[in-house]
């Protein structure tokens, strides 16, 4: 390779057969995974076949997790996943994860090894972009584009600028990945990184474990972000080293590689963070929350399903009541994580507390089922967006927290830090 390049630069330079690239090219690059769900994934079938596609480029390499609204929640629901279900059969797809076996799709994916660092993957889920987290280019496209992929093994890109992001000293108590990003998406806006490449990077984040980086590269998009990445690293290395089904590659920025723009931050000054109604970027940091009384808690999601998330949950309402005004639901993120989570106790001192434990799905985060919200409520949740009408109701307001914040807004009623315990 020649030239000074981004780690986003570089994967892709390599993916698409170049020595080089840089901000604006257009390139065809070969996929690693191509990813779809029971909303997206019916349509990139249809899509298919209209083409006339047979057989899908790789068998081991085209991925469907129907977690939206599985355990299918009316006709319709599954119908998409009966329509999925068929078409992994028919093409043989090692990668089909149904009720049971599965997980929230960007959770589950990395666990399982199925993507890992220096792959290029794309999926018809925004989302998509979480596995930055362990040093892969990840992002959403559209069921069509999805489609072509599906069969062909190739999409198209106009490689994106690239912001540095540097986040450095230590974290504050119950300040995790999610505040740093809802304070990264407050800084700069829902659309402050549209179609650039948001490279995370800093001591804060060399010594931020890897749940919590999931977490940053997760709402990545929420800042218009085309990708999150994280350069990879002896925490990723630990994570992927006994995981990953296929073999791996680091890549890392050069020195002198070009930014569009370098945004500093000192964790010092960042509190646990709140998103209020209805966008990402409206926060407040949580001694500026005042008085918000809650209806229901969510804590889980593809954001903060993870086990941390859960063992942090259960720590703070441990010997703890949800508040009877409330309702608490847990989504844990696979179902490994779920028997972790009972086996360690965590599960059983969240259902002692008055919360509810689902199996995994997505649910209540896009308004689909297991926690809708009426006219009028509000609900705190550790899901990543909080639009109008995202939970239910047009008249329903959502607010974003990390699960600390969200647990203990459980136990209290109203938005609240664990130190108001």
């Amino acid at each position: 390779m020649t030239g000074s390049m981004t780690i986003t630069e570089k994967i892709l330079a390599d993916h698409a057969g170049l020595d080089e690239v840089k901000p604006g090219d257009l390139i065809t690059a070969k996929v690693d995974i191509t990813l779809a769900n029971d909303i997206t994934g019916p349509v990139a079938v249809n899509e298919f076949r209209k083409i006339g596609a047979k057989k899908v480029f790789d068998s081991e390499r085209v991925v469907f997790v129907p977690d939206h609204f599985t355990p299918n929640k009316d006709i319709k629901s599954a119908e998409n996943a009966k329509l999925l279900r068929e078409f992994a059969k028919e093409q043989n797809l090692k990668n089909y994860f149904e009720v049971g076996r599965l997980g929230i799709e960007h959770t589950l994916l990395p666990d399982q090894g199925i993507v890992g660092p220096g792959d290029l993957v794309i999926g018809a889920d925004s989302h998509t972009c979480t596995y930055g987290a362990i040093g892969a280019f990840s992002t959403g496209v559209g069921s069509t584009d999805l489609a072509c992929a599906m069969a062909s093994g190739e999409t198209w890109f106009k490689v994106p600028e690239s912001i540095k992001v540097v986040f450095n000293g230590n974290l504050n108590k119950w300040v995790s990945g999610k505040d740093l990003i809802l304070h990264l998406i407050g800084d700069i806006g829902v659309d402050g990184a549209l179609y650039k490449s948001l490279e995370i990077t800093g001591s804060t984040i060399d010594n931020l474990p890897i749940d919590g980086r999931f977490t940053i590269c997760n709402m990545a998009i929420e800042a218009g972000g085309k990708n999150g990445i994280i350069p990879p690293d002896a925490i990723t290395e630990e994570y992927v080293k006994n995981r990953c089904q296929r073999p791996y590659k680091f890549y890392k920025s050069d020195d002198n590689a070009l930014y569009c723009r370098v945004i500093e931050y000192n964790t010092a000054d960042i509190e646990p963070t709140v998103a209020f109604p209805h966008l990402p970027e409206n926060t407040r940091p949580i001694s500026q929350v005042g008085n918000v009384r809650i209806d229901q808690a969510v804590i889980g999601s593809c954001t903060n399903g993870r086990l941390s998330d859960l063992k942090e949950a259960a720590e703070i309402l441990d010997g703890n009541k949800v508040h009877p005004d409330v309702r608490l639901i847990v989504l844990p993120g696979t179902q490994e994580i779920l028997l972790e989570a009972m086996k360690l106790g965590y599960v059983e001192k969240i259902i002692k507390a008055g919360g509810a434990v689902s199996t995994p799905t997505c649910g209540p985060c896009l308004g689909g089922h297991m926690g809708i919200l009426a006219a009028g409520e509000r609900a705190i949740s550790t899901t990543n967006r909080n639009f109008v009408g995202r939970m239910g109701h047009p008249k329903s307001e959502v607010y974003l927290s990390n699960p600390a914040i969200a647990a203990a807004s459980a136990i209290l009623g109203k938005i609240a830090s664990p130190d108001e315990l």
